[in-house]
């Protein structure tokens, strides 16, 4: 469990290293004085800037020529197999994104197995499941990830953390079939995940808010990325690409309130709210997001349709009103690679 104790520590230190309190203005200097030092210090600025472009360029020409050391690192560790991650991948009728999800996924570093949560009425083909198999880079250059299907009855979004038999990492990624995560992002946020096992750990944050703060009925209203963009602030992150410990499937199908999946099972919305509020209310503590490029390779989903934010503002309100108070915690924490920063 992340304490809270140890967020109002960062907190604490992030005001003594930059300050918190007021600041007074230098005295005024000759005007003389003051031009020679601008242009002195214009110049400086001048010759660091195309210090940086050069640096940089040569990082980037070094970057693309060099193997994955993430992947290296990961090939020489002690821990091996059973001591990386497993991909669960959503997936429902879009054949050619789960095709290159399966060969993204299945070449990181890291990666233990790729299961692909199977929920459509027919079972998949056997044409289907060999070429999807042989999208598979096991063994192509650092990718030994094995690729199994979990084939489930019916058509629920609730299977998507059903328990998987056979899991064998503790960190499962759960991840939609049109979301790309960049090998080298999803390795530094599985290390992420490694200092807060317990927490939830994502790209996608998003928030909550009061609709009326001075109201005594608590409405809630959903933050979108825009929202979370203008304040900083979040108290979700999203299980379309998100790390969490295995042991929340069992919690989540096995201990959570069924009328909440019932809602899921009836609305087809919000599970991956369902699981926030799961998370949270068992830890008593925020989630953490990671910054990072993904890459959205679909242009269709249940976020695309119309009312999608008035729906998950209904769900944010259905589940408190569940659980007797609203277990969602806010925070600011940012987690952030400075290897791939251009200011520290």
């Amino acid at each position: 469990m992340m304490p809270k104790l140890l967020l109002q520590q960062l907190q604490a230190a992030a005001d003594r290293r930059y300050g918190s309190g007021r600041r007074y203005p230098l005295p005024l200097r000759h005007p003389s004085l003051v031009h020679g030092r601008f242009t002195a210090f214009f110049i400086a600025c001048l010759l660091a800037v195309a210090a940086v472009t050069t640096t940089f360029a040569f990082a980037l020409a070094l970057t693309l020529h060099r193997p994955d050391q993430a992947a290296a690192a990961y090939a020489a560790s002690p821990r091996g197999g059973g001591g990386g991650y497993a991909v669960v991948i959503n997936t429902w009728k879009r054949y050619d994104l789960l095709k290159r999800s399966v060969a993204h996924y299945s070449g990181c570093a890291g990666v233990d197995a790729v299961h692909v949560v199977w929920s459509e009425p027919q079972e998949p083909t056997e044409e289907l499941l060999g070429s999807i198999l042989n999208c598979s880079r096991r063994g192509q250059g650092g990718g030994a990830a094995e690729v199994r299907f979990v084939i489930n009855n019916e058509d629920s979004l609730n299977n998507r953390f059903r328990p998987i038999e056979g899991l064998t990492a503790d960190a499962v990624f759960s991840v939609d079939d049109d979301l790309i995560v960049p090998c080298s992002t999803l390795w530094f946020a599985f290390g992420v995940w490694q200092g807060a096992p317990s927490a939830m750990v994502g790209f996608v944050p998003r928030m909550h808010w009061l609709a009326d703060p001075g109201s005594n009925t608590k409405e809630y209203r959903y933050g979108s990325w825009w929202s979370v963009w203008w304040t900083g602030t979040y108290s979700m992150v999203l299980s379309k690409a998100s790390f969490f410990h295995r042991q929340y499937l069992d919690l989540y199908t096995n201990h959570m309130l069924p009328s909440i999946r019932n809602y899921v099972n009836e609305n087809r919305n919000c599970e991956d709210i369902a699981m926030s509020f799961l998370v949270a209310n068992a830890t008593g503590a925020p989630p953490v997001w990671v910054q990072g490029r993904i890459f959205e390779i679909g242009s269709s989903g249940i976020s695309s349709l119309k009312g999608h934010d008035l729906q998950r503002s209904k769900c944010l309100k259905t589940f408190s009103a569940m659980y007797g108070h609203m277990p969602l915690v806010a925070t600011t924490l940012k987690a952030v690679d400075s290897r791939t920063s251009w200011f520290w």
